[in-house]
C-alpha cells in the first residue's frame, strides 16, 4: 500500500457465481476506491453547519486551502466535476448567444452530456485535439468570432488537464494563456486530475494553472474521497458561482461531512506517484510481449492510466475486457473499461496494491496469450 490507510472494510473477495472466492483487481476508475479509516473518523468528527448559509466551518478551511494550494482568491465547494466545469461555463460565458472552445476529447463536450448547450445555452465548439492533449491554437485563432448581431460571441476556452491520463506541455499552456489574454478569452481548467499532472511533472498546481481565470478539481479521482470537487477562481468569479451552484441545486447543507474527507484526501497528493509508477510497470510488462494484436503507446503512460490498443480485426477491445473478468483456475479476476473496440483502458488507484498488480500482470499475460494467435 501507499501511504493512504488501508479502507476500513477493504476486501477483494469476491464470491462467484459457483460461490467459490475470487481476488478482484478493478482498473474501472480510480473514483472506485471506498473512504479510509482516517477520512470516516474525520466525517464522523466533522464540526458542521449550513453552507448554503456559508456557516460549514469545515467547508470554510477546505475551500481555503484549496484556493491557496492552486493560487486563486477563493473556492466554492461543489458535488462534481460536472457541476464545477457548467458553472464555470455559465460564469465565464453570461450572456446569451456564447461560444466556449475545448478539444474533441474534452470531458466536458463527451461525457457531460453536453450541459453547457443543454442548461447554459452555450455552444461548445471542439478543436481537434493533437497526440499530446494540445490543440493548435491557429484552429482556435480561425475560428473565434466577432461581435457582430448574426455571430455567437467567442467568449471561453477550456482545457483538460490531465487529458486521458496525459500531462499537458506547460509550455503550450503558457501560449494559450497569452493568446487568451490578447483576445479578451476567459480560460478555464477542467483539471479533475490537476494533482496528477503536478505530480507527474513535477510542478506545483500554481505553475500550471498560472493566466487561468479558473480551475476545478476532484476529490473522489484518485484521491480517495466519497465525493467533491472545489471550483477556484477570483473572489467575485466565487461569489457569482455560489448563485449558479444554488439553481443547480447544489446546495447541500451540512456538507462539512464530505469536506472533513476532502481536507484528508489533499494530505496524500504526494502519494500519486505510486500509482504512476503502478501503471508503468503494467504498461512495459504488455509490450514485453510483443504482441502484435495488444500494445501500449507507452509515450501516453504518463500518469495514472493505461490504455491498451487493441486489433480489433484479430479481437474487439470488448472480448478481451469480458475475458478478463472471467474466474479461471487461478481465481484472480481483473476489471478494466473498453472504452470502444480498439481501446482498453486500465485506471491506477491507491487500493491496487504491489501485490494486487503482480497478479493482474499474470492474469492479462494469460488472456493476451490465448487471444493473439502468434503468440
Amino acid at each position: 500500500m501507499t501511504s493512504m490507510d488501508v479502507p476500513l472494510t477493504k476486501s477483494n473477495l469476491t464470491p462467484n457465481e459457483d460461490d467459490h472466492f475470487a481476488m478482484v483487481v478493478d482498473f474501472r476508475s480510480d473514483t472506485l476506491t471506498k473512504p479510509t479509516k482516517k477520512m470516516r473518523e474525520a466525517m464522523f468528527n466533522a464540526e458542521v453547519g449550513d453552507d448554503v448559509f456559508d456557516e460549514d466551518p469545515t467547508v470554510k478551511i477546505l475551500q481555503e486551502k484549496a484556493a491557496k494550494m492552486v493560487g486563486m482568491e477563493a473556492a466554492l465547494f461543489v458535488s462534481s466535476g460536472t457541476m464545477g466545469n457548467l458553472i464555470a461555463i455559465m460564469n465565464h460565458c453570461n450572456v446569451r448567444g456564447c461560444e466556449a472552445f475545448c478539444g474533441e476529447s474534452a470531458h466536458c463536450l463527451l461525457h457531460e452530456q453536453c450541459g453547457a448547450s443543454q442548461l447554459a445555452g452555450v455552444g461548445l465548439r471542439p478543436l481537434r485535439n493533437n497526440d499530446d492533449g494540445t490543440f493548435n491554437i491557429h484552429e482556435l485563432e480561425s475560428k473565434l468570432h466577432k461581435d457582430r448581431d448574426h455571430e455567437p460571441l467567442s467568449k471561453l476556452v477550456l482545457v483538460e488537464n490531465t487529458l486521458n491520463g496525459k500531462i499537458i506541455p506547460q509550455n503550450w499552456i503558457k501560449q494559450l494563456v497569452s493568446f487568451c489574454k490578447e483576445h479578451s478569452l476567459k480560460l478555464h481548467m477542467d483539471g479533475a486530475r490537476l494533482w496528477n499532472a503536478s505530480i507527474g511533472s513535477n510542478r506545483p498546481a500554481k505553475e500550471i494553472v498560472s493566466g487561468f481565470d479558473s480551475v476545478s478539481f476532484c476529490l473522489s479521482k484518485a484521491l480517495g474521497a466519497p465525493a467533491g470537487s472545489l471550483l477556484c477562481g477570483s473572489k467575485e468569479f466565487i461569489i457569482n458561482a455560489r448563485r449558479v451552484r444554488k439553481v443547480l441545486g447544489g446546495g447541500m447543507r451540512q456538507v462539512g461531512i464530505l469536506a472533513a474527507a476532502g481536507l484528508i484526501a489533499l494530505e496524500n497528493i504526494p502519494a500519486l506517484k505510486e500509482d504512476h509508477r503502478r501503471a508503468s510497470i503494467l504498461a512495459s510488462s504488455i509490450n514485453e510481449m510483443q504482441s502484435k494484436v495488444f500494445s501500449v503507446d507507452l509515450n501516453t503512460v504518463q500518469t495514472n492510466m493505461v490504455f491498451v490498443k487493441v486489433d480489433s480485426n484479430i479481437v474487439p477491445a470488448t472480448t478481451f475486457a469480458k475475458r478478463l473478468r472471467e474466474h479461471d483456475d487461478d481465481k484472480i479476476v481483473v476489471k478494466c473499461l473498453a472504452v470502444n473496440n480498439w481501446i482498453a483502458r486500465f485506471v491506477f488507484s491507491f487500493e491496487i496494491t504491489d501485490d494486487e498488480l503482480t497478479l493482474a500482470i499474470k492474469k492479462i499475460k494469460r488472456v493476451i496469450s490465448q487471444l493473439d494467435p502468434n503468440l
